[in-house]
């Protein structure tokens, strides 16, 4: 059985230039679709999918009607091939149900694999090079140590306030705050391990050592 796919991106689109074609393609059933290209909730596609046998043909006017993008079109014609189920999109003359559609479609896969390497590696490179210059990932921290270094030196003086050392130096108090109260916290914890005596011997193993003694 050929069902047929059609789906328009706003209230105001129609979907009869596509139904007409899939009439004219042989379909025995349409779903029609209101939905964003690159919206995840599509009810009537979900239906399809679900309602979909061996041996049917989904048809479509043109691949992007199906995928959202070239990743999520091949997973889901994909999905389609490996149900024994066909997938047919009439303007570009795709149908995995023939040896070249089958072709086309591994050609698709082999180049959208292409592309995600391509993007990886950059990424990579990209990262690498920045390490290299002494940067790295994640959000770049609103207080520098330059900063705390003088918000310390403007609160030593009693007439100013931690609201006053914090407009200063162009942040919020809070994180004035917060920046003060983890370096001092930091501070400790150095000093702590930099005092920390040695551990003391057992008492029972030096109990032991005299009781051997007086044998």
């Amino acid at each position: 059985m050929l069902i047929g796919y059609a789906r328009v991106s706003t209230e105001d689109q129609t979907t009869r230039l596509q139904t007409d074609a899939l009439k004219a393609a042989g379909c025995e059933k349409i779903f029609e679709e209101k939905a964003s290209g690159v919206s995840t909730e599509r009810p009537q596609l979900t239906r399809l999918l679900e309602l979909l046998r061996k041996g049917d043909v989904l048809v479509v006017w043109r691949l992007d009607r199906l995928g959202r993008n070239l990743p999520h079109l091949i997973e889901t014609v994909q999905r389609l091939v490996d149900n024994k189920i066909g997938f047919r999109s009439l303007s570009e003359s795709l149908d995995t149900t023939t040896s070249g559609g089958r072709f086309i479609f591994n050609v698709f896969g082999s180049l959208a694999q292409f592309e995600r390497d391509i993007i990886s590696e950059r990424t990579r490179a990209g990262l690498a090079a920045a390490r290299a210059r002494g940067r790295f990932g994640g959000r770049k921290p609103k207080i520098t140590p330059e900063k705390l270094k003088t918000a310390r030196t403007l609160l030593r003086d009693p007439d100013h306030t931690i609201k006053d050392a914090a407009t200063a130096i162009g942040v919020h108090y809070v994180t004035l705050w917060r920046g003060l109260k983890r370096t001092d916290a930091t501070a400790t914890e150095s000093s702590k391990i930099a005092t920390t005596p040695a551990r003391p011997k057992s008492r029972k193993r030096s109990r032991t050592v005299r009781k051997k003694r007086r044998l």
